[in-house]
This record gives C-alpha cells, structure tokens and sequence, in this order.
C-alpha cells in the first residue's frame, strides 16, 4: 500500500467574472459519509467532467463520482479566456507554432477534444455556453505584423485555412484602431468556461455522484484504492486525477511541473451609448500576435473582458495584492485600446493556475494499477484537458485507440532545474517574455 498526503489544497481567490456572471448555483452537496463506488474521478474542471461523461457512455450502470475541492466552475475550469483552440498553440514561442509534424498531430488532438465538448453540449441540451465563431491574432506594430506572417506562412505549410486582415479590417471587428493588423483562423470555438464545466455538471448529475466542496486529503493505493475527505472516506475500483498541477500536491510528478498565474479583468456591460461609441462587431475573441501580450473578448451581453500577464508562483497561490497590481496594468492595456471608453470600469478581476512542463508535455497516463493521471494542460486547459479526460477514461477501459497511443508515446514531463535557479530563471524569462511583447501588452 502507498499512501499520499495532499500537503496543500486549491483555495482560489474571489470568483472569477465569468462564475459571477451566472446565476448563482444551488447549493453544494459535499460528502458526509462513506461512499463506495466503481469509478472515482477527482477534479471537476474540463478534463474531470469529460472523463466521468466519458465513462457513462463506456460503463453504463456502474457507479461513478466525482469529487472537487471547490465549487465547480470556481477554480482554474472557470478563470480561463475560454478559447478552445484547434491550432497550435505554443505559449512558449514567439509565434505560437512548433514543429511541423508535431503541430500536425496537435492539431488532430485538439479537434477531437473540441468535438467531444461540441458532442456533449448538443447532446446535454447546453444553452449558450459555446461559439463556434473562431479567433483573431491581432498585431499592434510591425514586429508583431512579421510575427504574423511567419504564422500564416507556418499554416501554409500545415495547409491550414485563413484570412489576413488588415488595420482596417481590425477596426471594423474591434471597434479600436489600436491594431496594424491580424489573422483570422475559423476552427476555434469560444465558450463561457464556467457556465460550460457548470453545465455539463449539472446534466451530469443524473447518473455520476458529484460532490462539491470535497477535497481529497489523502489517497491509499494497493488492493484497495482510498480517499479520504474532510468528513468521508471513498473507496473505489478505479481512481482518475484530474487536478491539472495539484497532482503535485500529493507528491506525484514532484519537481517536474511549472505552476503559473495568469491574469484577467472583465468590464461592467456596456450601454447602448457606450456600444454605439465603441462600434465594430457584438462578440470576438482576440489573441496577441505575441504570446506574452493582451487577449481580449467583447461578449454578446456588452461586456469586454482584458487577459494579459503571467506570474511563476510555484505555491500554487496568488493573493489580492498580485491581482490588484496586475489589475492596473489592464485598466492601462483597455485605455489604450478602447480610449472611446472613458468612463468604462472593471467590474470582476481574477488569478487562474496553468500548469506547464518544461518540455510541454502533460501527465498522463496509468501511475499505479488502476490509477490514472489526466494533469498538465500546458496552458490550454480548454481543450487538452476535455481531450485528456476523454483519453484517460478510455485508456482505463482499456482502450487503445489511437489518439490514447499518441498521448502514451509523448514522454514524461521534464525535471526542473535545481532551486532557486529555477525559480529566478523562470521570472527572468518571464519579465523579458513581457518586455518584449511591448505594445501587444
């Protein structure tokens, strides 16, 4: 037997805009007592929520749960841009793309995850959580005009479709003139990240147990698999880790993945006399042509929503005063580009957790006889963690399909650098990453 004790677990800062946003949820049912179950998937964010959907469609009747240390919907599930994208998307590049082949097979795995969230808001009658509307790589100088074009160059070659916009074009989307240019690629689709993973819970809820405000304190492994909560105790024939980079928590992948914040503001809705001023379309998402630069969203309901800045914080934590400094730099980032906007405020700010490995590969795979790891999104929790969840479920079924043979060939995340280096590298490399994103910024 192997025990592993959660010396830490998720304690997000106030809701994000987009839990706030929604109506208030009913009330959590934490557990408060024993449970015995076939199936126990811990962790209720994308990839949670698409290994337990998964496993009703493979093991019908059996008893299935899943149990989340927050509400769900309030953690990192719930505090992304909401972009899932089907392209490459490499935070660690200068122009999002990788290798040729490798980016190929990406691109497959990204749109099968995409198809099994589409798949699953259709078939769970989810309202207004998801459009297909694709995304806009937006360039604010001439560096970011010939980033840009090394991208679309890069599609040529995947023979991936797309438009060149110009300055023009930008203004008459966005509304703001602060753009030289972009690119349009189709294939992404848009989502309200925590009305999606709430959604899909509560559909859920009919045939998997779900147990919010119920963190896994300890796990025992062996013949029997245990996990222990606050005020119960869940035994199971199978256990699924779904917690991005808590895993580490437990001990598990330990020194081998990178906990980053990033960061993000969401307006008050915009009147009518404020939407008139600020013109352009009713809803868009927009990336930077520089990864380190300002993703921005306009919502159909007038909201605009500003996400910009990373931060190494490997105690898996931000704090108020991280949020407050960081929130300043995107009241600057929204008055530079939307100056129409005088009067406009930020009505939610929040911190999300991404987990990365060195090498950008996730943790995935079996780590015990019948404990599977479904970690490690690598910044594109949307759609890698719904593919991911999906995979594991498979592979636990005994699945060897061949996208799960893909994700069992990628290798293991890479260890660390000793400390501090790794931590003052890692923040070096950051505020340089930010210093050259400049006007993207």
């Amino acid at each position: 037997m192997t025990g592993y004790a959660a010396v830490r677990t998720p304690q997000d800062l106030a809701g994000s805009g987009w839990y706030e946003i929604l109506p208030p949820p009913p009330p959590p049912r934490p557990l408060e007592e024993d449970l015995s179950v076939d199936w126990l998937v811990v962790g209720a964010g994308f990839a949670g929520l698409a290994a337990a959907r998964h496993l009703t469609q493979l093991r019908d009747g059996e008893r299935i749960a899943v149990i989340d240390a927050q509400r769900v919907g309030w953690g990192s599930a719930g505090r992304n841009s909401g972009f899932m994208i089907d392209l490459p998307h490499e935070l660690n590049s200068d122009s999002y793309a990788g290798g040729l082949e490798a980016d190929k097979k990406q691109i497959r795995m990204n749109r099968a995850g995409i198809a099994f969230a589409r798949e699953a808001v259709d078939e769970l009658g989810l309202r207004n959580v998801m459009e297909p509307c694709g995304k806009i790589h937006g360039a604010t100088d001439g560096n970011g005009l010939t980033a840009l074009r090394r991208f679309e160059a890069h599609l040529d070659r995947l023979e991936e479709p797309y438009d060149s916009l110009s300055a023009d074009d930008l203004q008459r989307i966005t509304g703001t003139d602060y753009y030289a240019g972009g690119t349009f690629t189709p294939g992404a689709v848009l989502i309200q990240p925590a009305g999606y993973v709430r959604g899909l819970a509560a559909a859920l809820s009919d045939k998997v147990a779900i147990h919010e405000e119920t963190p896994a304190l300890r796990i025992e492994t062996g013949a029997d698999l245990t996990v222990t909560t606050p005020k119960g105790r869940i035994r199971t024939r199978h256990l699924i880790l779904t917690v991005n980079g808590q895993i580490e928590s437990f001990g598990l992948f330990k020194r081998r993945l990178m906990h980053v914040f990033t960061f993000a503001s969401m307006t008050r809705p915009l009147t009518d006399a404020e939407q008139s001023a600020l013109g352009g379309e009713p809803r868009w998402g927009l990336i930077p042509a520089d990864p380190m630069g300002t993703t921005l969203r306009r919502l159909q309901e007038g909201r605009i929503v500003v996400r910009n800045s990373f931060t190494y914080n490997p105690g898996m934590a931000t704090s108020p005063a991280q949020v407050a400094r960081i929130g300043r730099q995107h009241d600057s980032s929204f008055r530079a580009r939307f100056p129409m906007l005088p009067e406009v405020e930020m009505a939610h700010r929040w911190g999300g957790h991404l987990c990365l490995s060195l090498n950008s590969v996730p943790a995935f795979g079996e780590l015990e006889q019948r404990v599977y790891a479904a970690c490690c999104q690598n910044g594109l929790g949307t759609v890698k963690g719904t593919l991911s969840g999906k995979l594991i479920a498979d592979l636990a079924c005994g699945d060897k399909a061949p996208l799960v043979a893909d994700m069992l060939a990628l290798a293991e995340p890479r260890k660390l650098y000793p400390e501090p280096f790794m931590t003052l590298g890692a923040r070096a490399k950051l505020w340089w990453m930010h210093r050259r994103a400049g006007r993207d910024l």
